[in-house]
């Protein structure tokens, strides 16, 4: 059985201008090095469909979802935040971003994929209950663990986030939650400028200076995500897998390298296949050097379908 690829046209045809670091771009350096690399040979590619309003609203405020769709420009851009606008297309591309993680979560729960990666976009992340900003619009990985959640009724599911950026969207989501186990690691003083402080004991939040590296990195996760993900024993577990934190990448400066996000999937996977049937589902946020970004994606997926 095939790991599921899950992406869209779609989602390469939202822009923000030119030279914007979150560009199209992005997800076609993701599927060139996966194909240089064999990856796609092992993977079923499936279409990303549209998240149906009423799946969005399980993360979000209906009105900011209607708010969203009805903000669409016919042409040129609507501007959310200084950093994040919108074109004709972002809408289509949002709802097919979210609807990928909705998929996913479909196909992994009723056996037809062990694990799935959603090279999608726009991120999702920074997407809270009512306000888009820091790129995002809605909030990919909420929209699909709240489908798990209400439809196929689990009762224990992990969040991870190795974005350089604090996920503050899904925190506000899921804030409170005993169902979800928020484990996140981001470089502190950098945009969202939160998350040092968590808002629930479902967060494990850990922020490292700048600088920090490869060791750093990993002594968090082993000191502090991984037992709680044992005590926890998530039926699902969900990755916001975010890239830039490589040292090449100049939107943050942990300074990780392809090993560290190989390294990392390989904890998660022995969790999973410990609590969950090796069920992990993964979507891309962050990661702006294209460069590092394919690799890294690269590295990540080559572990979460068990070909290295």
């Amino acid at each position: 059985m095939l790991s599921a690829f899950i992406t869209h046209p779609d989602c390469a045809r939202h822009e923000m201008g030119p030279d914007h670091p979150e560009c199209p771009e992005r997800l076609g350096a993701i599927k060139d090095m996966l194909l240089v690399k064999g990856l796609l040979d092992y993977m079923q590619p499936v279409e990303a469909p549209m998240a149906t309003e009423a799946q969005l609203g399980r993360a979000h405020d209906l009105d900011y979802v209607y708010d969203i769709i009805a903000a669409s420009p016919a042409e040129g851009y609507h501007r959310v935040d200084p950093d994040t606008c919108m074109n004709a297309f972002t809408v289509m591309a949002a709802m097919r971003a979210a609807g990928a993680v909705v998929q996913a979560t479909d196909l992994v729960l009723t056996g037809q994929a062990p694990t799935a990666f959603c090279s999608v976009r726009p991120p999702g992340h920074h997407a809270e209950r009512a306000a888009g900003m820091g790129f995002c619009f809605f909030n990919n990985v909420a929209v699909g663990i709240n489908h798990a959640l209400d439809v196929y009724c689990l009762q224990r599911v992990a969040l991870i986030d190795f974005d350089v950026h604090h996920g503050n969207g899904s925190e506000d989501i899921f804030r409170g939650d005993e169902r979800v186990l928020m484990c996140s690691i981001f470089e502190q003083g950098i945009y969202p400028f939160t998350g040092d402080n968590a808002v629930g004991p479902n967060m494990v939040n850990v922020g490292l200076p700048s600088r920090s590296g490869s060791n750093q990195f990993r002594e968090a996760v082993t000191k502090h995500w991984l037992p709680r993900l044992e005590a926890f024993k998530p039926q699902l577990i969900y990755i916001s897998a975010g890239f830039d934190g490589h040292r090449e990448d100049d939107m943050g400066n942990l300074g990780l390298l392809e090993a560290d996000y190989a390294w990392v999937t390989q904890q998660l996977m022995a969790v999973a296949k410990r609590h969950c049937q090796g069920h992990i589902i993964s979507c891309l946020e962050g990661g702006y050097d294209l460069s590092s970004l394919a690799r890294s994606v690269a590295a990540h997926v080559k572990v979460l379908i068990g070909a290295d």
